[in-house]
């Protein structure tokens, strides 16, 4: 099955209130999945252990309030799904209970669109139902939940490159809220958690890999180039020493792209 991937580099930095930032983080102590030699963590175990570094902006690092029409284009709706499910856990950092049932509500019209709906349905009105609650803890589970479900349909239906597009619009809209974090309180331990260059080869294999027919949608198309170009700023670190400099320029890529598929949901 396709790795949880939405946030693999995600979410750094939740609140942690009366303690202290640890000076390094162990990425291989948290829960995690294989694919391809590449190791995954968990999205909802990852903000357990990267809580400790401090408290940021999460409302600042909120995407816009929309509600996202669908598309004909299963592409671009795969991709723009992954984002809206990261949304979902940037919305529940910052303990925004509207927008966590519009983003709900989104996960299901777009998951409708790409022939999906039956398996997130159950995840969304609990996603509304919860946030109601403030349940934090509990509507963050289920954002996990509806991208193991959304795979595991797609997988069902023979969509697997779909579900590939899905798990890296969230790593992508992970990736720019953790650049941004990071540059606004820049440290090496903090730019360290960008240091993942098996998980950028990944996703280029996986682009590599996809059909003709997906790989000329100029989407898609794009996204495989500017992920070309991000490949490198990653790699180059000495010893995953990413400087200031590279994670403002892993930034602009990423939110570049981010807005791309935004743009292309009309």
């Amino acid at each position: 099955m396709i790795p949880r991937l939405l946030f693999t580099l995600f979410l750094g930095l939740g609140p942690a209130l009366g303690q202290k930032p640890e000076k390094t983080i162990d990425l291989g102590q948290f829960p995690a999945e294989t694919f391809d030699n590449v190791v995954i963590p968990v999205p909802s175990e990852i903000f357990t252990v990267l809580d400790k570094l401090g408290n940021p902006n999460w409302r600042g690092e909120l995407g816009p309030e929309k509600s996202y029409p669908a598309s004909p284009n299963r592409a671009q709706v795969a991709l723009l799904l992954g984002t809206v499910i990261a949304d979902g856990f940037v919305a529940v950092e910052a303990e925004d209970s509207e927008r966590v049932k519009e983003i709900g509500r989104n996960v299901l019209t777009l998951a409708e669109a790409i022939n999906v709906r039956k398996s997130v349905v159950a995840r969304s009105n609990s996603i509304v139902e919860k946030a109601d609650a403030r349940e934090w803890n509990a509507v963050r589970r289920e954002f996990d939940g509806a991208l193991q479900d959304v795979n595991q349909a797609m997988f069902e239906l023979n969509d697997a490159q779909l579900a590939q597009l899905v798990s890296l619009g969230g790593w992508l809209r992970g990736t720019e809220v953790l650049t941004s974090i990071v540059k606004d309180k820049y440290s090496r331990d903090r730019a360290e958690l960008l240091y993942q260059p098996l998980l950028v080869d990944y996703f280029n294999r996986q682009l590599d890999q996809m059909s003709p027919r997906l790989r000329r949608q100029q989407l898609v198309a794009e996204i495989r180039k500017s992920l070309g170009r991000i490949a490198p700023l990653i790699k180059m670190a000495p010893a995953g020493k990413i400087s200031e400099e590279t994670v403002a320029e892993i930034n602009i890529l990423s939110t570049q792209m981010v807005k791309l598929i935004r743009a292309k949901a009309g």
